[in-house]
């Protein structure tokens, strides 16, 4: 299960302590990263690679994100319930004016595309663990370009929409940004979240949009890759699996909380900077390799 497919160690040389200690890496990386515009699968890949574990594979990352969908149903557990009474009361009483019920077709419509999207990958590319886009080169490349991408949503994006403003067009739009997001080094945050400055969201609204959007998205992810992480070889059982879902489940909250508060007095440059510095040193680190 955990690290089964790891080509740098073989399973029967970790042990069940070394394996939950991965696996509390792995779960603080997802939570710092998943809803932080900085790419949880472009560093769930990158980082033990660099400490030597090898690639966890797309499952066990999936798998992980448990965490992060338990808590964002837990922080914004108000808000979808209000989502689900504003779509409730558009279907009795014909209000699709209400802006909960405007939100619900949003999310919902935003969903679809990467659904479609990620059916195709399933359908066409079965292999995809072993896909060029999930090569370090790759993730490094697509980094760069969407730091520049944010980078000009920071200085175009006009900043007056608000979360009452949303249109069911904002859930295509953005959830098209989503969809790219199956390609490791997007970041399904950073996506939505440079979509929407690009649409002239206020910062912190934009974030709370991708938040509610991504909901779907990353429990239909995790759901759909349990059959596949719980049918491989386990160290130490199903433990150190669980270690990094309540890992990625208390950071994945602490970064929601934190970045919410961030964005209401700060721009998203930083993360611009951090994503840059993140694709050029791996761009470095491999060209040393090949240098060696």
């Amino acid at each position: 299960m955990l690290f089964a497919a790891m080509p740098n160690l073989p399973v029967a040389e970790i042990g069940f302590w070394e394996a939950c200690f991965r696996s509390l890496v792995l779960g603080v990386l997802q939570g710092l990263t998943e809803f932080l515009p900085i790419s949880s699968t472009a560093h769930l890949k990158v980082v033990p690679v660099l400490l030597g574990w090898g690639d966890p594979g797309v499952a066990v990352t999936a798998v992980i994100q448990l965490g992060s969908i338990a808590a964002v149903l837990a922080y914004f557990r108000s808000d979808l319930a209000e989502v689900l009474r504003g779509v409730g009361r558009a279907c009795r009483h014909g209000q699709w004016g209400d802006p909960s019920a405007r939100m619900g077709v949003a999310i919902a419509l935003g969903t679809l595309p990467i659904v479609f999207a990620g059916s195709a990958l399933k359908l066409w590319v079965p292999d995809y663990d072993n896909s060029p886009l999930r090569s370090m080169a790759s993730i490094a490349v697509v980094s760069i370009v969407m730091a520049l991408l944010l980078a000009l949503a920071e200085l175009v994006g006009s900043r007056r929409r608000e979360l009452v403003d949303v249109q069911p067009r904002d859930g295509v739009w953005v959830g098209l940004a989503q969809a790219l997001a199956l390609v490791p080094g997007v970041s399904r945050s950073g996506s939505t979240l440079t979509a929407a400055l690009f649409d002239s969201w206020q910062r912190p609204a934009a974030a709370r949009f991708s938040f509610l959007l991504g909901i779907p998205a990353i429990t239909l992810a995790g759901l759909v890759s349990l059959k596949e992480a719980f049918s491989a070889p386990a160290v130490g059982g199903a433990v150190p699996l669980l270690v990094g879902i309540v890992a990625a489940a208390v950071v994945s909250w602490l970064a929601i909380a934190w970045l919410l508060r961030f964005l209401q007095t700060n721009s998203t440059w930083v993360f611009v900077a951090y994503r840059l510095v993140f694709g050029i040193g791996i761009l470095i680190w491999l060209g040393a390799r090949i240098g060696v």
